[in-house]
Formats: C-alpha cells, sequence, structure tokens
C-alpha cells in the first residue's frame, strides 16, 4: 500500500485540483521555512508527528530533512521518544475519560 511510487500521484492531484493543491505546496513550503522556529526544530516537530501519525511518506521525508537541517542521531532520537511519550500519553489519559466513566470504576 505504501510505495514511494505512489508519490507520483501527486501530479495528477496538481492537475485535478491545482488551485487547492498550489495552496497546500505554498502552505507545506511555509510551515517548515526558516522563522521563529529554526528549520531544524521545525523538522524534529515533522519527524515526530510524522512518527506519532505513522504516515511512511512524511517519516521518509522528514528524517531526509531533518538530517539535511544538521540534526544529530541524539536530536532525532529524543525527537522520537517525545512523541511515544505523547502518544502513550494519549493512550493512557484518553483511558481515564472513556473506560473508566463508562464502567463507573473510582480511582
Amino acid at each position: 500500500m505504501h510505495q514511494k511510487e505512489n508519490l507520483a500521484r501527486l501530479k495528477q492531484m496538481n492537475e485535478l485540483a491545482p488551485e487547492v493543491m498550489k495552496a497546500f505546496w505554498t502552505f507545506d513550503k511555509a510551515a517548515v521555512a526558516e522563522g521563529a522556529i529554526p528549520v531544524k526544530y521545525k523538522e524534529l516537530i515533522a519527524v515526530a508527528v510524522a512518527l506519532t501519525t505513522q504516515c511512511p511518506y512524511c517519516i521518509d521525508i522528514h528524517s531526509g530533512n531533518v538530517r539535511k537541517a544538521g540534526a544529530t542521531d541524539a536530536e532525532i532520537a529524543e525527537a522520537a521518544m517525545v512523541a511515544a511519550a505523547l502518544r502513550a500519553g494519549g493512550a493512557v489519559t484518553h483511558a481515564t475519560v472513556s473506560y473508566f466513566n463508562r464502567t463507573k470504576v473510582t480511582l
């Protein structure tokens, strides 16, 4: 299902919805451009989000970008652990709302 060749279909999407795709590409480029947050940090954020959403395309693209931006192995590993902690924390805290409230368990 997830093959790099699929990304070639973006060209077709650009042709089918040119104005929307143009806006998307402009937004995408601006989101990771140098600003108040340096590009390296933005790409570390992108890697963490990609790991959390588990998008193989985003993981591949932003893993390359973060390396080009100068991130070290240690920085990438820490970003991955932040993503893991937030994903795990979300599961734990959602359990308090959904599961425990329905079963009337008091902690």
